[in-house]
């Protein structure tokens, strides 16, 4: 046979990479979860837990459940999900959003805040707190998304186990805070519920970043250690999500591992603290929207 008709080897997925690309698939035609775009290390992670926590020998036996027995779906995106967050975690962002952000924000007569990726609600009650120090509460909307129905409604409840209070209580400090962070929440039987004023101003609602699209005008997003779950993909695409939202002049807020420098988007921002990975939305051009 001529060497230039020789036929190609096609390459063989791994088994365990076809597991994962099925279940995957079924839990998206399924039930409309896409992971599908989402780190391969961060996926065969999450997948494992979630085998693990029902008690399944192979990923085929979590797909099978998954597909016969719908009452193991919450637990499935609970393993899927990372609801890893703190109050005020990494305060250096929130004393930068404080002293550098909030007098740009305060030129604004009404605001607007996404919160992307909400998990349990730490990041929405440090913002809510922050804004009612600075006096922008009263005129703020704050929008709490989250992919994970279980972890919005905890974020919503707002109630968190006692003894994480003196960790959080210290980043608030050192972000900036102008109290004590105990005259925002009251504690009783080892939990600590924040007062419920601080969510007054909010909407919970579930929201993916990979399949949905924008919903409303916002002047900051804060989106922080989420991207680093996605691939690049996926990434470009909340990105150009967060794009779209922006008002002129808005802000975006992303994890400290975080950046959108090689993003498609990118040219649409300007760096406004690099360093706490916070930019800026530059003047919309004709045809700019999320894609």
């Amino acid at each position: 046979m001529d060497a230039a008709m020789t036929p190609v080897p096609v390459p063989v997925p791994a088994p365990e990479e076809v597991e994962l690309d099925l279940f995957l698939e079924a839990l998206y035609r399924l039930y409309h979860y896409d992971f599908r775009s989402y780190s391969r290390v961060s996926l065969h992670r999450r997948a494992d837990l979630a085998r693990e926590r029902l008690d399944c020998a192979t990923l085929s036996d979590l797909q099978r459940r998954l597909l016969r027995e719908p009452d193991v779906l919450p637990a499935v995106i609970d393993a899927m999900t990372v609801q890893v967050s703190e109050v005020f975690r990494d305060p250096a962002y929130y004393l930068a959003l404080r002293r550098e952000v909030i007098p740009h924000l305060s030129t604004f007569p009404s605001l607007k805040v996404w919160v992307a990726g909400c998990a349990d609600g730490e990041e929405l009650y440090s913002l809510a707190i922050l804004f009612r120090e600075e006096g922008l509460f009263d005129r703020t909307l704050f929008y709490a998304t989250e992919i994970n129905r279980r972890a919005l409604a905890k974020a919503e409840g707002g109630v968190y186990d006692m003894a994480r209070m003196a960790h959080f209580s210290q980043n608030y400090q050192q972000s900036g805070g102008r109290a004590s962070l105990s005259d925002y929440y009251t504690a009783a039987y080892g939990r600590a519920a924040f007062d419920r004023s601080l969510r007054r101003k909010t909407v919970f609602t579930e929201h993916n970043l990979a399949t949905d699209q924008v919903f409303s005008e916002v002047h900051l997003v804060s989106c922080r250690n989420v991207l680093i779950y996605f691939d690049a993909t996926l990434q470009d695409r909340a990105l150009g999500l967060f794009a779209g939202s922006l008002a002129r002049g808005g802000f975006l807020g992303l994890g400290s591992h975080e950046t959108l420098r090689f993003s498609a988007y990118s040219h649409l921002f300007s760096a406004f603290d690099e360093s706490q990975r916070i930019w800026r939305r530059t003047a919309r051009q004709e045809g700019d929207h999320a894609r």
